[in-house]
Order: C-alpha cells, then sequence, then structure tokens
C-alpha cells in the first residue's frame, strides 16, 4: 500500500506473491548519522541508505496522474498502463487552487487511533483474526532471511508449521493482569465510557473509536507495564505520551520538532519488536500527523468526534428506513421549528385571557422589540435604519441578493 502523502510503501503479508516489499524502512527518516541505520541484524539485513521520503506537492500529484481516468462500478474497462501509484484521481482536482494547497490531506487521527489500538491490542493478546502476528507474519520473516528465532517449523508429523513464542507474546496469567487493568479501572463520569464492557476472558473486542483513543492515551500505559518486558513495553509506553502531547489543546511550534522525533523513534523501537505485518498504512500515518498541525492546527479541532455525533443525531431522525433522506430533512426540520418555538414565541401565555382561552391569532409586530421589563415599544427610524444597514454590511454578496429580490 501506499501512502497518500509521501508514496511511502508499505507491506502485506495477504498478498500471494512475493512477499519481499519495501516496508520496515521508517529509518528513512532518522538523521543521517543515526546509528540503527547501520544496524542489519534487528532491522531488515540491510545498511539504510535512503533518504527521507519527500512530500508530493499537488503539481507533482497532478502530473502523475495526467491521462488517469477514475472508473466506478463492476464493469471495469481495461486501464491504460499509467506510472501512477495512485488507483483513483480525487475530484478536488479540479479545483483551480487544490494543486497548489499544502495540506490536501486532513489525516483523522480518530480512525488512525482506532487502527493503531487494534492493532497492538489484537497482537499482544494474540485475538483471532485481529494478530498480526501469524503464520503468513513469519513466513515474511523467513523468506526475507532475519529473525530466524521467529521462523516457523514443521511440527513433529511434518505436516503442520509452528510458530516459536515471540518477545511480545504474554502468557495467560500475564494476559489478565493486562485485562484486569481494563476492566477495573475506575473513571470519572462522563470521561469515557464503560471500557469493563469490552473486556472478555483475555480479551478485549467491540470498543468503539473514543474507547481506543483514551486506551491508547491513559490505560495503555499500565497496562503494559506490569504484564510485557520493558524492552517492549517502554515503546508503547512513549507512543502513548506522544499521542497526549499530539492532541494537546495549546502546542508550542517548536515541539512539533521533538514530537515528530519521538514518533520515527518509537516506530523504528517497534520494528525490532513486532513482525513486517504489524506496519501497514495507518502505522506510518503518525509520522504525518505533527505536519498537519503545523499547517492545519491543533489536532482536537480537525478529528471526526464531533462529526461522528452529529450523523448519529441525523440517524436517529430516521424512521422510515425505506426512505432516510426525507425522514432526515422531515426530522431536522421540525427540530427547528421546535427551537425557534422555544426561543422566540415562548410569549404566548402573556396573551392569555383571564378566562383562561387562548385567542385564536397572536400578532407579533416588525419593527419592535420588547425592554428588560418586558414591555413592547416601538424602534425609531434612526435605530431601525441603523439595523438594517448592519445587516446589509455584514452579509456576504449572494445574502444581499436574495434580500434585494
Amino acid at each position: 500500500f501506499a501512502c497518500p502523502v509521501c508514496h511511502y510503501e508499505t507491506s502485506s503479508s495477504y498478498l500471494k506473491h512475493s512477499r519481499k516489499m519495501c516496508y520496515m524502512h521508517h529509518r528513512k527518516f532518522l538523521e543521517p548519522t543515526h546509528k540503527w541505520r547501520l544496524d542489519k541484524k534487528r532491522f531488515n539485513g540491510e545498511i539504510e541508505t535512503g533518504k527521507c521520503p519527500e512530500i508530493l506537492t499537488g503539481t507533482e500529484i497532478e502530473e502523475l496522474l495526467r491521462g488517469f481516468e477514475t472508473q466506478f462500478g463492476k464493469k471495469k474497462k481495461k486501464q491504460k498502463k499509467v506510472k501512477s501509484p495512485f488507483k483513483k484521481k480525487s475530484i478536488f482536482f479540479d479545483l483551480p487552487y487544490w494543486s497548489h494547497n499544502p495540506l490536501r490531506h486532513n489525516l483523522d487521527a480518530m480512525h488512525i487511533e482506532k487502527n493503531v489500538c487494534d492493532n497492538i491490542l489484537g497482537t499482544l493478546l494474540n485475538i483471532g483474526g485481529k494478530s498480526k502476528d501469524h503464520v503468513n507474519a513469519r513466513l515474511d520473516l523467513q523468506e526475507i532471511g532475519i529473525r530466524k528465532e521467529l521462523h516457523p517449523v514443521l511440527s513433529a508429523d511434518g505436516k503442520h508449521l509452528e510458530i516459536r513464542a515471540a518477545i511480545f507474546d504474554m502468557t495467560n496469567k500475564e494476559k489478565e493482569i493486562f485485562c484486569s487493568v481494563l476492566k477495573k479501572s475506575k473513571l470519572p463520569y462522563g470521561c469515557a465510557s464503560n471500557i469493563s464492557r469490552f473486556v472478555q476472558e483475555r480479551k478485549v473486542l467491540g470498543y468503539k473509536s473514543h474507547d481506543a483513543h483514551f486506551i491508547l492515551h491513559y490505560l495503555l500505559q499500565f497496562a503494559v507495564r506490569k504484564s510485557l518486558k520493558p524492552e517492549v513495553a517502554l515503546p508503547l509506553i512513549r507512543l502513548s505520551a506522544f499521542l497526549r502531547g499530539l492532541w494537546s489543546k495549546v502546542i508550542n511550534p517548536t515541539d512539533l520538532k521533538k514530537l515528530q522525533e519521538d514518533i520515527v523513534d518509537i516506530l523504528c523501537n517497534l520494528e525490532i519488536i513486532f513482525p513486517s505485518a504489524f506496519f501497514d498504512v495507518m502505522i506510518h500515518m503518525l509520522v504525518h500527523l505533527c505536519r498537519e498541525i503545523e499547517y492545519g492546527g491543533p489536532e482536537h479541532l480537525r478529528n471526526m468526534f464531533g462529526i461522528e455525533r452529529y450523523l448519529a443525531k441525523l440517524k436517529s431522525y430516521v424512521r422510515n428506513r425505506s426512505k432516510p433522506e426525507g425522514s432526515i430533512a422531515e426530522g431536522y426540520l421540525a427540530e427547528k421549528c421546535v427551537t425557534f418555538c422555544n426561543r422566540f414565541l415562548d410569549d404566548d401565555r402573556a396573551a392569555e385571557k383571564i378566562d383562561g382561552s387562548f385567542p385564536t391569532q397572536v400578532e407579533y409586530h416588525i419593527g419592535t422589540r420588547r425592554n428588560k421589563e418586558g414591555k413592547m415599544f416601538h424602534l425609531k427610524d434612526a435605530d431601525w435604519k441603523a439595523s438594517h444597514r448592519y445587516i446589509l454590511f455584514n452579509c456576504g454578496n449572494k445574502e444581499i441578493e436574495q434580500l434585494m429580490k
């Protein structure tokens, strides 16, 4: 898989063809004189002399996508061979300024953290279907010829492959200690959901994005301290510290350089510990989050948490599942009408007659307002013109045209 920001290639152990791909190369982001660049044994068996991949500019991407046609649907025509790492062309490139936009990808840290948490918990607890340490991952290491202690071996009957325990593997007792931290944690009211619901028999399943956010930031560092070896626990504790610094509401621009150096060092530490299948493109996205803060601002203002909550609110309007768009439109309009009535039409009781009945029609005079005592008085001509001009001067061209109509 190719990174959409810097075209950094990562591995996938589920490919049927040759597994020897460009992965575990985060040493490229280190300084040229760093000692890990010369380390062969703990990495991919080669000396790293490559430079840090440069961020592709909009004009470079547009040049790579020249002549590329995006095709949707099941019936796809044969695509002409184009030297491009991308599978589709974004419609935003039709905008005249898009190729000059320095921040074309607003990476969602919410989903990145969810995928990182899935990889970590699934691999440490060896959860079926979630773990990145399996036979195919061990075959990757065997094909490249590194980490011989992790290569699979034939069983006694010669029919099956057996994998040896890695440095991050935990016993059942250590898994119980790890899960007990998540299950017995006492959290402030409203801070997070009840995470103990997702802990089941030495497994953590069914948690949501905000639960993964809270686990990575606060609970993971306590869970790994007593259940993993120090050489495995330390990089994970540093990862939690990096994410807390990344999500700070106030960030000093001088601290971003330190955070960038920390995440590169953490990823290189994780490459020494975990197999190659652990490092998918979502793990690599952590490298670009500091750069996006430099261009786009603090992370807590650009994530998907608020949008996801609002989408859940819109979904609650659906009553007829055969026509969800109409249900959302009617529910949205009804809520706005009720809100308007609660805010501006709350004086109906003042028009109530002595006998308890309401008038058939309540008059609301235009050009009037109420003072502090609640009495209605008419605006003067000067005040009326001043307010009218204020609205005109503070509206856009489209709003003015609509008012003139």
